[in-house]
């Protein structure tokens, strides 16, 4: 028998659901209105209970989920984050809560806590997210958390860093519907800096149709020289296997600029797929990942960037079992005496 049962909205490619499973808990729901997204989840999960896709009809009738202990949700982090914010401004759309298409999809979790009133839930999105609006949105969520769902909430941006090549901060927020002693903010991260030479393959070995092209290796070199000559950073980021990467991001297939491997003597390259399963912790250790052959090279750039690093979620869900377990074993002799 599982230790737990928890759900997995805005599942992605189920980066949240790993340290969970390894904790021994099972996924009996999962959301994820991507169709490619969810073609490279069941490749990976081999669950027995059927994606639901939008996640409104849920909120709407959270009784449609069935009974869980652990909430986990990556809620889309697009009307939250500084480039999302900067093309909705420029497009003269609302972002945040006023946009009506994502930025309420917090709420939609909300909906679903408030209905099931799991012992835990752990959500993750953007280091902006604090910031945005001058930290009214950040605010907001926490008061619908703790004065109307009545959750003991605690949250902390933690960078990537320390497990994997690549500088990407998120925000995690952990809450328990009883108060613990869990505190995120006295976790002591790994004092380790992997570097890209970890996740990449040999120049040689890699298929030549992720070196870029001439015509866009000119584009990114002549857009890099004009920011430079006016004062500013813009540009791409070339790497090699001793450095550490930037944040990889959903936009990754457009032109690969955040992060190009050199290859001396030629043009630059894209890293691969299965180097970005990599350097996102999907493949890590022992743990291998596959990519559908029906997931294309752009499907599945855009999973990875939109994805969470796997093991920050293992390491959170390795701090918060003691607490959880006590939790779901004081629940259960409550029910019993009940």
């Amino acid at each position: 028998m599982p230790n737990f049962r928890f759900i997995d909205l805005f599942a992605g490619i189920g980066g949240l659901r790993i340290g969970f499973d390894n904790l021994g808990g099972q996924c009996v729901f999962t959301s994820e209105r991507d169709k490619y997204a969810r073609r490279t989840y069941q490749a990976n999960f081999r669950d027995n209970h059927p994606l639901g896709e939008d996640i409104e009809p849920y909120s709407e009738d959270p009784s449609q989920i069935p009974e869980f202990d652990v909430l986990l949700a990556g809620f889309p982090c697009q009307p939250f984050s500084i480039a999302g914010v900067s093309k909705k401004n420029s497009l003269g759309r609302p972002h945040g809560f006023l946009d009506d298409t994502q930025g309420t999809l917090f709420f939609d979790t909300a909906n679903v806590i408030r209905h099931h009133q799991p012992t835990a839930f752990v959500l993750e999105n953007v280091k902006n997210l604090e910031r945005h609006d001058k930290g009214n949105t950040f605010a907001t969520m926490m008061h619908a958390l703790e004065n109307e769902l009545g959750y003991h909430v605690q949250h902390r941006v933690i960078s990537s860093a320390p497990w994997v090549p690549q500088k990407r901060e998120r925000v995690f927020i952990v809450g328990f519907k009883n108060e613990t002693s869990f505190d995120i903010g006295k976790l002591a991260l790994p004092n380790t800096s992997p570097k890209l030479g970890s996740i990449l393959e040999p120049n040689s070995l890699v298929d030549p149709k992720y070196t870029l092209t001439p015509r866009l290796w000119d584009y990114l070199q002549g857009y890099k020289a004009k920011h430079e000559a006016k004062g500013n950073g813009f540009g791409f980021g070339l790497c090699g296997p001793d450095d550490v990467a930037r944040t990889l991001s959903a936009r990754y297939h457009k032109d690969g600029s955040e992060i190009l491997i050199a290859q001396p003597g030629h043009r630059p390259r894209r890293l691969t797929p299965q180097e970005c399963a990599r350097l996102m912790g999907f493949e890590h250790g022992e743990r291998k990942w596959v990519i559908p052959p029906d997931v294309s090279d752009t499907q599945a750039y855009r999973q990875f960037g939109n994805a969470v690093v796997v093991p920050v979620v293992e390491f959170i869900a390795d701090a918060i079992k003691p607490y959880l377990f006590a939790a779901l074993a004081q629940n259960r002799v409550s029910s019993k005496a009940a």
